[in-house]
């Protein structure tokens, strides 16, 4: 399978503009905790204690206007109908934490004016439940959406709903990749599984949407990601790199680690969306910390939250995660012969693109 685009350079991004933009996101937040602050605060669901998670809540509470009320409930299945209640950190924003049954039955009236659920588990239990007040389903995965997005709930046009995935868009892998391979190496092969075709759909659509034309992309399917040998010997001499995409292959920690010795037997770089992946032998890869999740989704609470047929109509208002943080392994591009910018220069410039 192949799609024409043209693998282009990053323009470079002046501090002006780099402090303007901060500037500008800084307002905006500002705004938006006055606004939830009016609008009487919102209610967080969590129905996990992955780490990722908890730091992103920590990170949203920390990002709130100080009069806002923020109540995290705690879905935990199994739980008795009572609340426990949990002291607050310092620093908190007017903070209680209760845990609930997974039941869909919290009434729209223990909620603030807007809820927020955190993870997949989370994001079934919220548009399950009764109600019309917005909803802002964050931290998660393209294949998580997909899941959703079978369920009529998600698509009640009596309720506001925001999704907020948590890797950065494919037009930003993409960009990575131009900017740290040399101009002639341009075929970028990949192999995902039948769940993962929104995603190569989505791989697809930003390689031709890339000025100039120009990338290969060449893809290869397997089963499952316990069966990825004979994809790989398939799609790796046709390629000058390799992209893990977040899916079942990228979730596996076995299958990363095959497409990471493949890349390394044949001298391709190999680039993703996660920290462990660079960390155990990729070469880049771009993704959305915690905190930049966190000030994203403030901001796509004002959106839902203000109407004006945000998110509105059964129609959900899905953003990716934006913006990137760039991580590389200095390692892994001297070992290919690769010298590379820093990881802020090259943050800077996957920023400028947008």
């Amino acid at each position: 399978m192949s799609v024409a685009a043209n693998p282009s350079p990053i323009l470079p991004c002046t501090t002006r503009l780099l402090r303007g933009a901060m500037r500008a996101l800084l307002v905006c937040a500002a705004l938006l905790g006055a606004a939830l602050s009016s609008a009487g605060g919102f209610t967080v669901l969590m129905g996990d204690d992955l780490a990722a998670h908890a730091e992103f809540v920590q990170q949203l509470r920390q990002g709130l206007d100080p009069a806002s009320r923020f109540e995290l409930v705690r879905l935990s299945p199994g739980a008795p109908n009572a609340s426990d209640s949990a002291a607050a950190e310092p620093g908190d924003v007017n903070v209680s934490v209760r845990t609930r049954s997974m039941r869909p039955s919290i009434s729209s009236a223990e909620g603030g004016s807007l809820t927020m659920a955190v993870g997949a588990t989370a994001a079934r239990a919220a548009i399950e439940r009764p109600g019309q007040e917005p909803l802002v389903l964050a931290m998660l995965s393209r294949l998580d959406y997909e899941g959703l997005r079978a369920s009529p709930a998600l698509r009640r046009a009596d309720r506001r709903v925001g999704v907020l995935l948590r890797d950065p868009a494919m037009a930003d892998q993409l960009a990575l990749v131009g900017a740290v391979l040399p101009a002639q190496r341009h075929r970028l092969g990949v192999v995902a599984t039948p769940e993962s075709e929104p995603l190569v759909r989505d791989l697809q659509r930003a390689a031709q949407a890339q000025p100039g034309g120009g990338w290969d992309l060449q893809v290869e399917y397997t089963p499952d990601a316990r069966s990825l040998a004979t994809a790989l010997r398939a799609v790796v001499p046709r390629s000058d790199a390799l992209m893990v995409l977040p899916d079942l292959i990228g979730d596996n920690q076995a299958a990363t680690l095959s497409v990471l010795r493949a890349g390394a037997g044949a001298g391709l770089p190999v680039f993703g969306a996660s920290e462990g992946l660079v960390r155990s032998g990729g070469l880049a890869a771009a993704v959305s910390t915690p905190a930049q999740l966190a000030q994203q989704a403030r901001l796509l609470a004002q959106k839902v939250a203000g109407g004006a047929g945000a998110g509105g109509g059964g129609n959900p208002l899905v953003e990716a995660a934006t913006p990137a943080t760039v991580r590389i392994n200095p390692t892994v591009a001297r070992g290919l012969g690769l010298r590379l910018p820093e990881e802020r220069e090259l943050t800077e410039r996957l920023t400028a693109t947008r």
